[in-house]
This record gives C-alpha cells, sequence and structure tokens, in this order.
C-alpha cells in the first residue's frame, strides 16, 4: 500500500508536461493499493516484533513484490509498449539500481515514464542502504558482521527492532541531503530542472539509468561529468562512514577506514590504465591528453563503482580496456553503500588471506593473522567470504551457460550475467546499447542474476534451503 503512492509524484509530472500517460499511473496506484489492503486487513489487528528469521523473508520479498508491482505502469502505458518480461525486467533493473534497460529512444518517451524510471532507482538506493547497514550484517549473511561495531543501528540484537527505524531516518536524511546537494550541482553545472533531479537519483542511488539515450555523453560537458564522478564516489562509500563523519563533524572515519583506502587505489588505478591507453592508442580520435583524461577517469568510476553512467561508446573501445572496467566492476562499491559487486571489503581481505598463505609457505609454523584497520578478523568472517566468493562465482558460470545455451555468443552471455549480478547495467556485445534484442528468457535469468546480486547472494538461497522452512 506505502509503495503504491510512489505512482503520484508521476502523475504530477504527466501534469506539468502534459504527456498524456496519466492513466497508467492511476491504474497502477489504484491496483497496487487494493491488492496491498486485501492483504494487510485480515492481520492489521496482529501486532509482533520481527524475528530474524523473518528478516530474510522480508528482504527478499522487498525487491520481487515491489519489482512486480513497479512494473504495472510500464506495462499499462502505450508508449512505451512493453511486453510483461520487458515491463518485469526494467523495474527490477530500476529497483536493484543495475540500470539494464530493454528501452530504445529514450529520448523520445514521455516525461512521466523518464521520471518514473528514475524514482525507481532512487527508492531501491535507500532500500538497499537500509538493507546493507541495518539489516543483513544482524542476519550475518556474507561477512558484513565485521561492521556491527560502527553502523549506527541496532546491530548486537537478535530481533529486528523498532530501533532499526532510527537507523533508518538518519540514513535517510544522509541518503537526501547527498541528492539535494548533486541536483543542484547538476543544474548550477547547466541541465534543466528535470534532467538534474532525475540523473541526481539514479547518481547516489548509483543506477544509471539516465533520460537521454546518450546517456551523461549528451550534456558534453566535463563540469556536468566532474560533478557525477565526485557524487559517484561518495556513493560509493560505506553509509555508516557518512553517517558517523556527520555525527562527529570529522573526515577520520573515511580517512582511517581500511576499506575506502582500497576502493579509492583501485579506482585510481583504473583511471590511470584506463586514461593511459585512451591517450596513446589515439582511441577518442585524437591526441588531446584532457579528452582521454576525462573520459577516462569517468568510466573507469562510473564501470568501478556499478553506476553505469557513459560519456561514449566505452563497449567498443579497443582490446583489452572494456573487459578490464567490466572484471573492475566485480569488485564494485563498498559494503554499506549503494555499489554492486562483491565489494571492496571482501577483496581487501582475500588479497590480505592470500599474502598469509605465501608467508606460510616461508614459515609454516607463524601464527600470522589477518588485521582490518589494526583488528584481527575472525575466522568466522574469513570463511563467510570465501564462501561468498564461491558461491559467486559458481552462479556466474552457471547463469552465462544458460545464456549461451539460449542463443548469445560468449561474449554477450559473459558481459550481461557480469554486468547483471554487479549491478551494473551496460555490458558488451549485443547488450552494449540496451538489452531490448535479447530472447524473454535470458532476460527472466538477468532479472534473477539482479535479484542475487543485490541480495548478496545467501539471502535469497537461505529461504530456498529446506533447513529454513523447518521448525
Amino acid at each position: 500500500m506505502l509503495f503504491s503512492f510512489t505512482q503520484l509524484p508521476p502523475v504530477l509530472v504527466a501534469v506539468a508536461y502534459g504527456d498524456g500517460e496519466l492513466t497508467p499511473f492511476l491504474h497502477a496506484f489504484a491496483y497496487s493499493s487494493i491488492a496491498g489492503l486485501l492483504i494487510w486487513l485480515p492481520v492489521h489487528r496482529h501486532r509482533k516484533e520481527l524475528r530474524l528469521r523473518d528478516g530474510f523473508v522480508v528482504v527478499v520479498l522487498f525487491w520481487l513484490v515491489l519489482g512486480l508491482s513497479g512494473s504495472l505502469p510500464f506495462l499499462l502505458s502505450d508508449n512505451p509498449n512493453m511486453s510483461f518480461t520487458d515491463s518485469v525486467f526494467e523495474s527490477l533493473s530500476g529497483l536493484t539500481t543495475t540500470g539494464a534497460t530493454v528501452l530504445t529512444g529514450i529520448d523520445q518517451l514521455p516525461h512521466s515514464i523518464l521520471y518514473y524510471r528514475q524514482q525507481l532507482q532512487w527508492l531501491g538506493g535507500m532500500g538497499i542502504i537500509v538493507l546493507a547497514v541495518a539489516i543483513l550484517p544482524m542476519l550475518g549473511v556474507g561477512g558484513m558482521q565485521l561492521y556491527r561495531a560502527e553502523t549506527p543501528g541496532p546491530m548486537k540484537d537478535n530481533k529486528l527492532t523498532p530501533r532499526i527505524t532510527e537507523t533508518a531516518k538518519a540514513l535517510w536524511y544522509i541518503y537526501l541531503s547527498l541528492t539535494i546537494a548533486c541536483a543542484l550541482a547538476y543544474w548550477l553545472a547547466g541541465m534543466n530542472g528535470f534532467d538534474a533531479i532525475s540523473h541526481s537519483f539514479s547518481t547516489v542511488a548509483i543506477g544509471g539509468f539516465s533520460t537521454h539515450d546518450t546517456s551523461m555523453g549528451f550534456f558534453n560537458s566535463t563540469v556536468i561529468e566532474s560533478i557525477a564522478v565526485v557524487f559517484m564516489l561518495l556513493a560509493g562509500i560505506n553509509f555508516a562512514l557518512h553517517f558517523m563523519s556527520w555525527r562527529n563533524m570529522s573526515i577520520n572515519p573515511y580517512v582511517t577506514d581500511p576499506e575506502v583506502r582500497a576502493y579509492f587505489t583501485v579506482l585510481g588505478l583504473t583511471a590511470v590504465v584506463t586514461t593511459s591507453y585512451l591517450y596513446f592508442a589515439e582511441v577518442m580520435g585524437d591526441s588531446s591528453f584532457g579528452n582521454a583524461l576525462h573520459h577516462g577517469i569517468f568510466q573507469a568510476v562510473s564501470i568501478g563503482t556499478t553506476t553505469g553512467f557513459t560519456t561514449t561508446e566505452y563497449f567498443n573501445w579497443p582490446h583489452f580496456l572494456p573487459v578490464m572496467l567490466l572484471f573492475v566492476s566485480f569488485i564494485g562499491g563498498c559494503a554499506g553503500s549503494t555499489g554492486g559487486g562483491m565489494k571492496v571489503i571482501r577483496f581487501l581481505l582475500m588479497f590480505k588471506q592470500g599474502a598469509r598463505e605465501i608467508s606460510r609457505l616461508v614459515h609454516p609454523s607463524a601464527q600470522i593473522s589477518i588485521k582490518l584497520g589494526g583488528t584481527p578478523m575472525p575466522f568466522r568472517i574469513l570463511d563467510a567470504v570465501w564462501g561468498f566468493f564461491a558461491a559467486y562465482i559458481a552462479f556466474f558460470v552457471a547463469l552465462m551457460l544458460i545464456l549461451m545455451a539460449t542463443g548469445l555468443d560468449q561474449i554477450t552471455a559473459f558481459s550481461a550475467v557480469a554486468a547483471c549480478m554487479n549491478n551494473l547495467g551496460p555490458g558488451l556485445g549485443e547488450v552494449g546499447a540496451n538489452y531490448q534484442g535479447i530472447n524473454d528468457t535470458a532476460k527472466w535469468v538477468l532479472v534473477f542474476a539482479m535479484m542475487l546480486g543485490r541480495l548478496e547472494i545467501f539471502t535469497l538461497l537461505v529461504l530456498i534451503s529446506p533447513s529454513f522452512w523447518r521448525h
């Protein structure tokens, strides 16, 4: 019922621009609110605190049910005229902040539809923050428990208590403030009000949807691209650190956090390699270092943080560059951010564990602990990280083979699964520009990949485990 009210702002946009798309949103609002009311009425008098087991169900259903509900305006609209499969794909891609689209001719779409796509990503980004910072560490999913002591929420409780509301409220203020600052910066840099608000939604959510087919390249502005880079970098940092920095009025939480240092190191190195190759190979069509620099930095940050904005058709760049950028998206953003991928903290821990194994070969009897920020990591967290990595790779391979079985070539299948599991969006080959041309079976496989990546794999897997349902 609450989500149905998100169908109303596009109604105001439709009225303001006179684009004639009132009916799909009003019908979607009616269907969603009535369905919610019918489910809520029989049980509305029951009051019970949620258990951790309930948390898994709530988290998965948040994206599944709202993703289906969010597809209604696309399904009911005549412009664009979308099938059920395409509508669900676009909706889930928005809510999971993946940014993969099946739409073409985006510049000609009604303003209300364009706004709605951006709003889906913004709402999904807020959900991700609450999920990653307040709920997943409690559920013990994927080794992110190491942030329990630092996050502002009820991390040491064994129930999902009302204090999560306080956590969500604090995160909401930070998320909203970043969005407003981003929109104002875009507007002052030359975007019109509609584009500034729309792109601030997808920038802070690390979503990547745009109101133009050519994405950020449409504006052809180095200033706008620089603003996007700054806010993509901020949105890719753990929001718990934003909270602590704001509460203490200090940048120390960022400076002392090993994950943030690793995050900037990875993106910095990626930007240097990308810029150097673009310049020396004259990929951009001229010998200007400035041209190579701004395209190189933008694509490195956008793909590395899994945002998915582009200033040029990076998927047509020669040789290793597109594949390298795609591999960087596997690392993604920091834990507790709106970024996708496996998260920087996991790669940092795996790197440290690899270094420890080398040291053990040299000193077999040594007791070497893995430390992060001076704190030794428990074996439980290290085991969880390796378990997550193994599950991620196993599902990646399985989904890629399924896509190839549906008729997609190797490059398209590989990049499509990578882009959707990492919640990145644009891939290579047939899915470089959009996902319109692939078959419906492949689209449903990729919808599952988006959910799998966004829910940190184990959250979804636990629901299909028989032991979860045993009393």
